[in-house]
């Protein structure tokens, strides 16, 4: 039926006589105009002009040039070539078996656009169909193409095309976008791939542009929609303006196709640059070699995408592909709760303080005994035997807020011990690094996740921000502080003249990773140190270390990842560096902090899946039926994305630790983008929530196994939650409600902790409370946060609605729980304090909550003698 329709449409355009125009045919509105002229190469565009305030900006290097790949055979899956990084070691190395063999697909001749013969031209003929539309046309030995260009009655800045081609000749084809202009390297003010790489550069070195994104690749690769976020490339020049390829939403993969995963199709290609190395974005549908690309004598192929083009940044071309290409704010209106976040952490609760569903365990190491969580994922060197644990301010955030007997006596003083354990005391190059983020209960030793080594982002992560985090909740523990400034001591010493540090060391002491800048934000740390132990030269090395991550790092868009078995292809470190930066400015009051924060941040938000667009189309998972934007990727964050990550395998990442960050980017910037994306990971994600649990999946292709081999994962999925809803009660109560947030967690971006302070709720002192089963509230779309005062005599419920419309819900709360006195008094207020009304105190009540809103029930309570 495809081939029928598209032969009806061929047939249709074949009718249209070529007439006679004139030499020269014109595109224009009121924000474009693209011009054409007759040459003896066919119909070239020689003006290209878009309206940049009042006056029309000319875009120089008009091009119109088009490009047919074909192969007479099916294209090598697996490149035989080998590659070296720039120090000259062979890259990746046999350790990394992730990578091995995903580079090798990832550099065939496809990927590197050398595969096949291509043939470029211009259309012979033209005809204007109207005054907003024209039809192009050109005849090869391989086809016969009909391209039309038309202006957007919506988006003025846009010129929608599609393609027609009838195949000639049996063959792999693919057929790529025309370069409307070309971009000179000297021009170059930024470009990306979204998902792959951002950058002012070129980079020569394939390991350093296209491994990990340092850099524009110099090469005219093409990239994968697997763990392209967003399917536009983007180029910004010098000469003022932006253009992008946007691609139409159906030509991208759907990773879930009816009942079956099917993330790793590849329909579409994207590169920053056509197959001649120049730049300009370009598409490439099919792709050669790929479903659909092998097409047969008088079959037809059709394909549509749009050219944008304006004077306005990188991360404003991309916010109008997301919002008005991709409609991610229909996926996010699709969003619906089966499960709140709240209820969710009182369930977790009770995982994580069972020994069993935990998987907790203590052994002993050197006459302490040391506590963690069974590890079940890959270690270099673990015969089962791992154990980790994760996210200590949750640890002791957890335990603080419920006043958990079993927490405070069970778990955190051998938790404690493990951190104690995990940094060398002894003297010499080593004196209070952290030895290795697992422990290998076998073989009696603390180990890297992958490989022999000691790196200084380990020291700030798995010492500094996780002892910094306990000292916030015990602030008169003297040995803590000694082990935290031994640590700010040793980041001192690693730190380089220019205000960097190393990747990694080997246990021999020399630098290893010489090929690697460590563009992450190891300098937090030291501002750790700073904010806890008051000692001004921490700070001034934390800011030292900060200005050269910026200068080299930010400014360029080049990133480092933490993930040693994905040997550091960047990863939810940006997301950090974002908080690290904001912390740093909140210290500082320096504002290239701030702007250092924000462009980060922005920088992050191409680490989120916007396509392909949620549906309410069923699908069948895992025997299950669910609606389509149940399991959608759009909204959701990589763990590490680009050529080496671990999205190509498994797809997005269900711990969405950076949406507190992104909610705190919103109330600075006024940014939709960064709510509406923290909002689409946190809301209606049950699809990946394990029922008896209620903790999530890590990898979307697990769907709803839950924690699997990661069991210490629930503890960031505390973490994060409550982070997230912490910014959104400090958000929507335009800071009426304030609590004060500690340091970052390790490794998986950017939530930080809270309870070791009193907050403040309409000027009155709370503390942060979490009692399980305590709270109920009928409507899972309503969020809670209950905190109290510091003698009990109030308690508060804050009630967040998660959706676009009035919510009600009915509420109880069992005071016993609380410990509590005689109710006395029950108040509703609004996000400002202010009395909307006062209900009885009969114990059942009903709340109706504003769309995407705040209402707190203050609880009065008799005080007890």
């Amino acid at each position: 039926m495809r081939f029928s329709i598209l032969f009806f449409s061929f047939c249709f355009l074949s009718i249209c006589s070529f007439a006679q125009v004139e030499s020269e045919i014109r595109l224009e509105n009121d924000q474009l105009k693209v011009s054409w002229e007759k040459t003896a190469e066919g119909w070239e565009v020689y003006d290209v002009s878009i309206k940049s305030g009042s006056s029309w900006k000319s875009i120089p290097n008009p091009s119109g040039e088009y490009t047919i790949l074909r192969s007479e055979t099916k294209p090598e899956e697996f490149s035989a070539q080998t590659f070296q990084t720039i120090s000259g070691q062979d890259f990746p190395e046999e350790i990394y078996k992730y990578q091995v063999n995903l580079w090798k697909d990832r550099t065939n001749e496809v990927s590197l656009n050398t595969a096949g013969e291509a043939f470029y031209y211009f259309p012979d003929e033209a005809q204007v169909l109207s005054p907003n539309k024209i039809l192009f046309q050109k005849k090869t030995a391989w086809g016969i193409v009909k391209t039309t260009w038309s202006l957007d009655p919506i988006f003025p800045q846009d010129i929608l095309v599609e393609e027609i081609i009838e195949i000639l000749k049996d063959g792999f084809y693919s057929f790529s976008s025309p370069t409307l202009v070309r971009i000179s390297e000297s021009q170059l003010e930024w470009a990306t791939v979204p998902g792959y790489f951002h950058g002012n550069k070129l980079e020569e070195n394939l390991v350093l542009g296209y491994g990990y994104g340092n850099g524009v690749p110099a090469q005219p690769t093409v990239f994968s929609e697997k763990t392209t976020s967003t399917l536009s490339p983007i180029i910004s020049s010098k000469d003022g303006f932006s253009i992008a390829i946007i691609a139409n939403p159906d030509l991208g993969r759907d990773p879930w196709s009816n009942d079956i995963n099917t993330h790793s199709d590849w329909n579409l290609g994207l590169s920053h640059k056509n197959r001649k190395s120049e730049l300009a974005p370009t598409l490439y549908f099919p792709v050669l070699g790929q479903k659909g690309s092998q097409l047969k004598s008088g079959e037809s192929l059709k394909f549509g995408f749009r050219l944008s083009l304006s004077d306005q940044d990188w991360f404003e071309t991309l916010n109008h592909t997301v919002y008005d290409v991709f409609e991610f704010k229909r996926g996010l209106d699709l969003r619906k709760n089966k499960q709140s976040l709240s209820s969710r952490l009182n369930k977790m609760y009770g995982y994580l303080t069972d020994s069993v569903t935990s998987l907790w365990r203590v052994e002993e190491f050197e006459n302490r005994k040391i506590g963690a969580q069974a590890y079940n994922g890959g270690v270099v060197g673990s015969d089962k035997d791992a154990m980790k644990n994760a996210d200590y301010g949750a640890m002791w955030m957890l335990a603080n807020t419920t006043g958990s007997s079993y927490l405070k006596e069970e778990v955190l003083p051998f938790a404690l011990n493990f951190k104690l354990a995990q940094q060398q005391e002894t003297e010499g190059f080593f004196q209070g690094a952290a030895i290795g983020q697992y422990y290998l209960s076998k073989s009696k030793m603390f180990v890297e996740e992958w490989g022999k080594m000691v790196e200084p982002i380990a020291l700030t992560y798995y010492i500094m921000l996780d002892i910094g985090n306990i000292l916030l909740f015990e602030p008169e523990n003297e040995e803590l502080k000694m082990r935290l400034k031994l640590g700010a001591e040793l980041l001192l010493n690693w730190q380089k003249a220019d205000g960097s540090w190393a990747v990694a060391y080997s246990r021999e002491e020399e630098e290893i990773f010489k090929e690697l800048k460590d563009f992450r934000p190891t300098f937090y740390g030291l501002l750790v140190a700073h904010r806890i132990l008051k000692d001004q030269k921490y700070l001034d090395a934390a800011i030292k270390g900060a200005d050269w991550y910026l200068e080299n790092g930010v400014n360029n868009g080049s990133f480092l990842g933490v993930c040693g078995d994905m040997r550091y292809a960047p990863d939810f470190a940006t997301g950090q560096s974002a908080q690290a930066y904001l912390d740093l400015f909140d210290i500082t009051g320096d504002q290239k902090y701030k702007a250092a924060a924000i462009q980060t941040a922005k920088i992050y938000t191409t680490y989120i899946y916007t396509h392909p667009i949620p549906s309410q189309q069923i699908k069948w998972v895992n025997g299950k039926q669910l609606q389509d934007w149940e399991i959608a990727q759009a909204g959701l964050s990589f763990e590490h994305g680009g050529t080496l990550g671990s999205a190509n395998f498994h797809g997005p990442i269900l711990l969405a630790s950076h949406a507190g960050m992104f909610i705190r980017m919103f109330d600075i910037t006024g940014e939709q983008i960064f709510a509406d994306m923290a909002r689409s990971a946190a809301i209606g994600r049950h699809a990946f929530v394990d029922e008896k649990t209620s903790v999530a999946s890590y990898y979307w292709k697990a769907m709803d196994n839950g924690a699997g081999p990661y069991p210490h994962h629930a503890w960031w999925q505390v973490g994060w939650i409550t982070d997230y809803l912490m910014a959104e009660m400090e958000l929507r109560s335009n800071r009426n409600i304030v609590f004060p947030r500690g340091f970052i967690t390790p490794k998986v971006g950017p939530h930080q902790s809270y309870g070791f302070e009193a907050g403040r709720i309409f000027g009155e002192k709370a503390l942060l409370k979490m009692v399980p089963d305590a709270v109920s509230v009928s409507n899972p779309s309503l969020e809670y946060v209950v905190t109290s005062s510091e003698q009990g005599e109030k308690i508060w419920v804050t009630l967040l609605n998660q959706e676009n419309e009035v919510q009600s819900c009915d509420l109880k709360i069992d005071f016993a729980a609380f410990h509590a006195g005689k109710l006395l008094d029950v108040k509703v207020l609004d996000n400002e304090g202010k009395v909307l009304e006062k209900k009885n105190l009969s114990g059942d009540w009903t709340v109706s909550v504003p769309a995407i809103g705040l209402v707190v029930l203050e609880f009065e309570i008799e005080k007890k003698p």
